[in-house]
């Protein structure tokens, strides 16, 4: 697992060019220290009430180092801050917990002036030992966190010094193309709070679900105020959150954030639709049509944002095999074959899902880079048409062959298979089925089965039992490096065999050589040759099979103020703390 329509795109190419010269001809870059957020737009903000979000599944964890899971970090965002920040919307980088920074000649370090008389939610100080802590427990591998691979260059972990109370040093072992971009989304961490259990070994057990609100902290807008199983999680206004509006009233505008565990995406349209849920982030194209005729006299809006970056995929178990897991691991010889990968991905009708699943608000795609992400997307890879003959043509070079129309290995067992989604993805589970039948003209027999998304994760990412799975991934950020930790073969959710101490494959080895090195490229053009070749690679060996982009589609009562969707992830609630009521009466939806 992994965002604004770029309309001017030569400017956001531009990007990588502007880091080059801002490492090359200066040695300071300097951001405004201002606390303060845009002024409110739709109105004059009435401070108060509350916000009712859904969520397609319960978190795993309020835990921000190994939250990954969308609806983990759809909550953990809310309540945590980082140090420099992509705005959602501009896409630009914007001072945060950071005030101004300079950058060295040769990219290499970072120094960063912290804000003064910050405080987290439970009212202790935040500087720079917190700093240097964070960054300590995310680049430690036995905490075991995700987003450690975004941290590392090199096998060389950044270097962090403490300077003084308000002033912190990063040395990279190489300059970064992402310059301070690379700040974005690292929370910062109460080590009062959290010093002990980590040094005790427990910190991974630490703030889960059942844990006290008071011994939960952090420095975003809003902080941990109870959950209830199976129904729904509140977090409260942080009473020292330290951003104002440009009239100096104190943020966030609303006193609570309500996510309601929602699993059923129909329940959720209704709930809606019905004036439940204040704010639905992501509309399948069926429901969006449905919805679109009534908003004017329901009372909300809905926004048509085009291709976002998620991209939706199939992949295969390519694990080494486990013990007691016979019939798997003789499935997996089948996985390992190319030729077999590549009739699947042949075979498969992405028009028809793009049409049938998402009626025409999806584009189908050959890469694990959606045509949304105008700077790097590989404009010149092939983009093959559905073809049964040549999916038949490529089983055939594998030593496959048919009996009476099923097709069997060259050991004549039949080809079975046994396909995963979550349950609570109602276009995934539709991706499935037409899925299944692509495939049954192969004489394939398919079985497919809805889990709910934690069995399912756990099964992907643990007990490493399923064959094939579709999901879905996005990002926080345009830029190739959140991908890190999916395309590394030594990522954490490097899907289809996570955690590799050495990469399995060559073609794995040369994706791990070409993402590292344009991970430390300045140039643009050189960077987008090395990930141009990454993406050949994914699309010649396909253990992911790409299969659409859908269109980002959401919606909002029509007297929500500032409401501003943006491509990047979280599309909805980016800005959460500037979100207000526009009016006289704070909103009290239940």
């Amino acid at each position: 697992m992994l965002w604004k329509r770029l309309t001017k795109p030569l400017e956001r190419i531009c990007w990588g060019g502007l880091l080059v010269l801002a490492f090359a001809s200066c040695s300071r870059e300097t951001k405004p220290s201002t606390t303060r957020v845009a002024k409110a737009i739709d109105g004059q903000p009435t401070p108060g009430g509350r916000l009712v979000v859904a969520l397609g599944a319960e978190p795993q964890t309020l835990n921000p180092i190994l939250g990954s899971d969308r609806p983990s970090t759809a909550v953990i965002r809310r309540m945590t801050a980082d140090l420099i920040h992509i705005n959602r919307d501009s896409q630009a980088i914007e001072p945060a917990l950071s005030t101004s920074w300079t950058v060295s000649q040769d990219g290499r370090r970072f120094v960063l002036e912290l804000r003064r008389g910050v405080k987290f939610s439970d009212g202790e100080p935040f500087e720079a030992d917190d700093v240097v802590f964070s960054f300590r427990v995310i680049q430690d591998k036995a905490v075991g966190s995700p987003n450690r691979d975004l941290l590392v260059i090199d096998d060389e972990p950044i270097k962090v010094r403490k300077i003084d109370s308000h002033t912190v040093e990063f040395e990279l072992s190489r300059p970064h193309a992402v310059g301070a971009r690379i700040f974005d989304s690292v929370p910062m961490l109460p080590s009062h709070l959290l010093e002990t259990s980590y040094q005790e070994g427990t910190l991974p057990e630490s703030w889960r679900l059942d844990t006290l609100p008071e011994e939960i902290a952090g420095l975003g807008p809003f902080r941990f105020k109870s959950y209830a199983p199976a129904r729904q999680l509140v977090l409260e206004r942080n009473p020292h959150y330290w951003k104002t509006d440009s009239d100096k009233a104190t943020l966030p505008y609303l006193d609570e954030l309500v996510f309601v565990f929602t699993p059923s995406q129909d329940t959720q349209v209704l709930r809606f639709q019905g004036g439940d849920i204040d704010v639905i982030n992501d509309l399948k194209a069926g429901d969006f049509a449905i919805l679109e005729a009534g908003q004017e006299a329901r009372g909300y809006r809905l926004f048509d944002l085009g291709a976002g970056l998620e991209f939706n995929f199939l992949f295969f178990n390519l694990n080494p095999p486990a013990p007691g897991q016979a019939e798997l691991a003789a499935k997996q010889t089948w996985f390992r074959n190319k030729a077999f990968r590549q009739a699947i991905s042949a075979a498969v009708d992405r028009e028809a899902i793009a049409r049938l699943v998402f009626q025409g608000r999806a584009t189908p795609i050959w890469s694990h880079v959606s045509p949304g992400n105008k700077a790097w997307f590989h404009a010149d890879l092939p983009r093959p048409t559905r073809s049964l003959e040549r999916a038949r043509e490529l089983l055939l070079s594998a030593g496959f062959s048919w009996k009476n129309e099923a097709l069997i290995d060259a050991d004549g067992v039949a080809v079975t298979l046994t396909l995963v989604t979550n349950s609570n993805n109602g276009e995934r589970v539709q991706m499935m089925t037409i899925i299944q039948e692509d495939l049954r003209e192969l004489g394939m027999r398919v079985q497919v089965v809805p889990l709910e998304f934690r069995a399912l994760l756990a099964r992907i990412l643990e007990t490493k039992d399923y064959e094939i799975c579709i999901l879905g991934l996005g990002g926080g950020d345009v830029d190739p490096n959140p991908l890190m930790n999916v395309l590394l073969s030594s990522g954490a959710n490097h899907l289809w065999n996570p955690g590799q101490s050495e990469p399995a494959t060559p073609w794995e080895a040369e994706i791990d050589r070409l993402m590292t090195e344009q991970a430390t490229t300045l140039v643009y053009e050189e960077r987008k040759a090395m990930y141009d070749r990454v993406q050949e690679l994914m699309a010649d060996e396909l253990p992911m099979v790409p299969l659409v982009s859908r269109n980002i589609l959401v919606g909002a009562k029509s007297n929500l103020g500032n409401f501003k969707p943006a491509i990047l992830d979280h599309h909805t609630l980016w800005n959460i703390e500037e979100l207000f009521w526009a009016t006289s009466e704070p909103q009290t939806s239940q």
